[in-house]
C-alpha cells in the first residue's frame, strides 16, 4: 500500500498544498493508502444548512435533489456544498483497514461506525441514491468513503437506534460546547432552541446553569415552543424571528429583567441571525455560533458596529468527548429521546 499523510493531503487534487476540507477537488478513488479506512456507506446525514439550500434549489423535487448531490460529488470528490461550504457526516461499515493502522485503533472490519468528520473533507463515491428523507436531512445510498488517519469516529452503540445515533451525532459538537461554556448561574439564550441541535443545547445548558441560572428558548413558531415546554428543558420561551435583531433584543431584555444573556448559542440554519445573537447578549457576553449559516464577516463587523465587546466562537463541531456526551443525553432523558426518535429517526 502507498504511504499517506495523516491529514489526507495526498488526496488533494486542486489546489495543491491545501488540506482536503478547503480543497476544490480531491481524489475519491477507493484504493486505500496504508493509513486510511475504507467504509461501505449506508446513510449520509447532510448538514442542515447545506440540505436546506439544496432543497430550495431543487424546489423540493427529489430527483433534482439527487442530481445536485451527485453533481457535487462528481465535481469535488466529496459532498461539500459549493454554496454553504458544509457537508455532513455518514454511517457505514468498515470494509478495509490500511496496514499502517492495523492494531493501532479499536476498529475492526465489519464494525458499524459514524464518522465524526465532515463530508466536506471525506473522499466519497455515490453509486446509487436509494431514498431521501427530506424532513430529517438523511439520504440512504450505496457508496464508499475514506476515513483518514486523523479522522474521528464513533462505533454505533447497540442500545440506541442507528438513525437516532446518526441524527444526534451530526450535531454533537453543540451540546458538548454548551457544557464547556455555561457556568452555574448563567443566563443562556438558545436561538433555534426548538430544533435538532437546539434542544440538546437547552438540555445541557439547564443542567450546567443550575437552579440559579436562567435558560431561554428562542424559537420561530408556537409549535416549536410547545414542544420544548413539554420537555421542561428551558425556563422561558420566546417566539421571534431570529433575523429581526431588535425584536429579539427587546424580548430577551423583557424575560431577563434587562440583564441580557451571559451566553447566547445560535443553532438556526438560516442566514442573517448574527446581529440577533449579538444584541441578545450582555455587552461582554459570549456567543457561540454553531450554525453553518453564520457569516464571520457579519458577526465581526456587526459587533463592532454596535460597540459590543463580545467573545464570539465560530462553531467548531468537535470538542473532546462530544459523541459520548450527546449519546448519554439520549440515555438520560427518555422524553427527549422519544421526541428525537419521532422527529429525526
Amino acid at each position: 500500500m502507498k504511504k499517506g499523510c495523516p491529514f489526507g493531503t495526498h488526496r488533494v487534487i486542486e489546489p495543491k498544498g491545501v488540506l482536503p476540507q478547503p480543497a476544490v477537488k480531491i481524489d475519491n478513488s477507493m484504493e486505500i493508502y496504508d493509513n486510511e479506512i475504507l467504509i461501505d456507506v449506508h446513510t449520509l446525514n447532510i448538514d442542515s444548512a447545506s440540505f436546506t439550500q439544496i432543497k430550495q434549489e431543487a424546489n423540493g423535487n427529489e430527483e433534482k435533489i439527487k442530481e445536485i448531490m451527485l453533481a457535487i460529488v462528481e465535481s469535488r470528490g466529496k459532498h461539500q456544498n459549493p454554496v454553504t461550504g458544509s457537508g455532513g457526516m455518514l454511517i457505514g461499515t468498515v470494509e478495509k483497514i490500511g496496514t499502517a493502522l492495523e492494531g493501532k485503533s479499536n476498529l475492526k472490519v465489519g464494525d458499524k461506525i459514524a464518522t465524526l468528520v465532515s463530508l466536506s473533507l471525506t473522499p466519497l463515491q455515490i453509486h446509487e441514491i436509494i431514498s431521501i428523507r427530506k424532513e430529517i436531512d438523511q439520504v440512504d445510498i450505496k457508496g464508499k468513503a475514506i476515513l483518514f488517519e486523523s479522522g474521528i469516529y464513533s462505533i454505533i452503540p447497540n442500545d440506541l437506534p442507528q438513525n437516532l445515533v446518526l441524527s444526534v451525532l451530526d450535531v454533537a459538537g453543540a451540546p458538548a460546547q454548551t457544557a464547556k461554556l455555561v457556568q452555574p448561574g448563567h443566563k443562556v439564550v438558545v436561538i433555534g432552541g426548538g430544533g435538532k441541535s437546539g434542544m440538546l443545547c437547552l438540555y445541557e445548558a439547564k443542567k450546567r446553569a443550575g437552579k440559579d441560572g436562567q435558560v431561554i428558548c428562542l424559537a420561530p413558531s408556537e409549535g416549536s415552543k410547545e414542544r420544548v415546554m413539554s420537555l421542561n428543558i428551558a425556563d422561558n420561551f420566546i417566539v421571534a424571528d431570529a433575523t429581526n435583531a431588535v425584536e429579539v433584543m427587546d424580548k430577551v431584555k423583557e424575560v431577563t429583567g434587562g440583564e441580557m444573556a451571559d451566553v447566547v448559542i445560535n443553532c438556526v440554519n438560516v442566514a442573517n441571525t448574527e446581529m440577533a445573537s449579538i444584541l441578545a447578549a450582555k455587552s461582554d457576553g459570549l456567543i457561540y455560533f454553531f450554525s453553518m449559516a453564520t457569516s464571520f464577516t457579519k458577526a465581526a463587523l456587526g459587533a463592532e458596529g454596535v460597540g459590543r465587546d463580545n467573545t464570539m466562537i465560530i462553531g467548531n463541531g468537535y470538542t473532546k468527548g462530544h459523541a459520548e456526551l450527546t449519546l448519554e443525553i439520549m440515555r438520560e432523558n427518555p422524553e427527549l429521546r422519544r421526541v428525537y426518535q419521532e422527529l429525526y429517526a
